[in-house]
């Protein structure tokens, strides 16, 4: 019988370190203790419903949102691991109001900071629904050896070493970029190890699905409003409509999108009137990930990889998907932005 080679995640890492401009066995350690973090959230998620860990712990984190108990969780672990390995030197998350920073052993000579979101959709989870972590990483700009600032983390998206997000499904899936294209690993816990198993994967440039909450239709602006409808209606040959789907997970609305085609859109509306997914941790490793497999993501007006962060929390209206899906878009938000 043929037996097929396996690529491991650690394995893939290595191989690949020469494509990060300066990256070292340094670099490749990090992302090796980011795919341990994940292995011990997907553990924790895949019990979630029979130990104590479902539901709110009763606090609310920066964003105004109920934390909950995989939140801090994810959170907890994801810190951890980024400390144990030496090479993060500090870390701004969805969790916390300013920057973590790692100031004890080597991690005070670490050359890269970590922006991530430890568990999001996370109120999905009672309900059995998939959940995700998104992750990127930057090399930081402040003096080695010095703590880091908030500065280090207000870099623009363009200037990502890697972005990438964990998918906690049917199977749990680690996605990630170093700018050489995106591939997916899925982990195999019968010997306990992310294996490769979508490489080099391609969005189509087009697609017939579209991701949006339309319970809240009537405050979304003009032009996503006739979009909607565009996707809606029959044209003069018989084609269209589309199909919508919307989980309420931006890893698990993305990663449906990025596979089979198709656009998540997150509009400002009344109640956000400049959009509520948060660029820094949210929207620019998503961004990343989408333009290095053909798609693309733009706040509306502009490119999400060249908006300049001015606050750790900043939120911004999201629209990332197939090519010409998010180009007819363009064409609606342009036109009626105008009237």
């Amino acid at each position: 019988m043929l037996m097929h080679k396996v690529t491991t995640l650690n394995q893939f890492i290595v191989e690949r370190q020469a494509e990060i401009p300066g990256a070292t066995g340094e670099f490749s350690r990090l992302l090796h203790h980011v795919g341990i973090a994940a292995k011990k959230v997907h553990r924790e998620v895949n019990k979630a419903g029979l130990v104590d860990i479902l539901g709110r712990v009763g606090t609310i984190n920066v964003q105004g949102e109920n934390q909950q108990k995989l939140d801090l969780f994810a959170d907890t672990i994801f810190m951890d691991e980024l400390r144990a390995s030496g090479e993060c030197c500090g870390v701004a998350t969805e969790e916390n109001q300013d920057i973590v920073v790692f100031d004890e052993g080597l991690c005070r000579d670490g050359k890269y900071i970590v922006c991530m979101d430890p568990l999001d959709g996370s109120s999905n989870i009672d309900a059995n629904v998939s959940v995700g972590t998104i992750f990127s990483i930057y090399r930081r700009r402040s003096e080695v050896g010095s703590p880091p600032v908030v500065e280090d983390f207000l870099q623009a998206g363009t200037e990502q070493l890697a972005a990438g997000y964990v998918i906690y499904g049917s199977s749990t899936m680690l996605v990630y970029t170093s700018g050489r294209g995106v591939n997916g690993f899925t982990l195999d816990i019968s010997i306990g190890e992310f294996c490769l198993s979508h490489p080099d994967v391609q969005t189509p440039p087009n697609g017939r699905i579209y991701s949006i909450n339309e319970g809240n239709y009537v405050n979304f602006p003009v032009g996503v409003k006739k979009y909607i409808k565009y996707c809606q209606e029959i044209d003069a040959a018989g084609g269209r409509p589309y199909t919508s789907r919307y989980i309420g997970s931006l890893v698990a609305d993305y990663h449906r999108n990025m596979l089979h085609g198709g656009i998540f859109l997150y509009p400002e509306t009344n109640a956000h009137p400049v959009g509520k997914l948060r660029l820094i941790y949210e929207c620019n490793p998503m961004a990343f990930i989408a333009e290095q497999s053909g798609g693309v993501a733009i706040d509306g007006e502009r490119r999400v990889l060249e908006l300049a962060p001015e606050s750790l929390h900043q939120r911004v209206p999201f629209y990332i998907g197939s090519r010409e899906m998010v180009m007819k878009l363009t064409e609606f938000l342009r036109f009626f932005n105008n009237i």
